[in-house]
């Protein structure tokens, strides 16, 4: 089973910013494309970015520019640095492991994280 951990999250201004972390075991780290995605009540989960083993980067429109994904291979940490947030960002964020190895698969998520912008 394939754990991950996040942290981060809160409450900010409109403007500012957050950064999200997510991290799981080295074996798993190290084949997995990291992805972020966030849900709205009553709304479906969407993609907001994702991050693959290569550092190879792919963004929503509606981010783009303003939202930056990274991963510290090291430490078997993904981040989402969130800046000039506004308050249609405010959702639950989930980071999402996916194998890149086409003999192992797994699709895990994270518990979730609140992030909450005023205005």
């Amino acid at each position: 089973q394939v754990q991950l951990t996040e942290l981060g999250g809160g409450l900010v201004q409109a403007g500012g910013s957050l950064s999200l972390s997510c991290s799981c075991r080295a074996n798993i780290f190290e084949i997995s494309t990291m992805g972020w995605y966030r849900q709205v009540p009553g709304k479906e989960r969407e993609f907001v970015a994702s991050i693959t083993v290569g550092s190879s980067t792919v963004y929503s429109d509606s981010v783009k520019g303003r939202f930056t994904a990274s991963r510290n291979n090291g430490l078997n940490t993904a981040y989402l640095q969130m800046d000039n947030l506004k308050p249609e960002d405010t959702a639950v964020y989930y980071c999402n492991a996916k194998s890149e190895e086409a003999w192992l698969y797994y699709d895990a998520w994270g518990q979730g994280t609140q992030v909450t912008v005023s205005s």
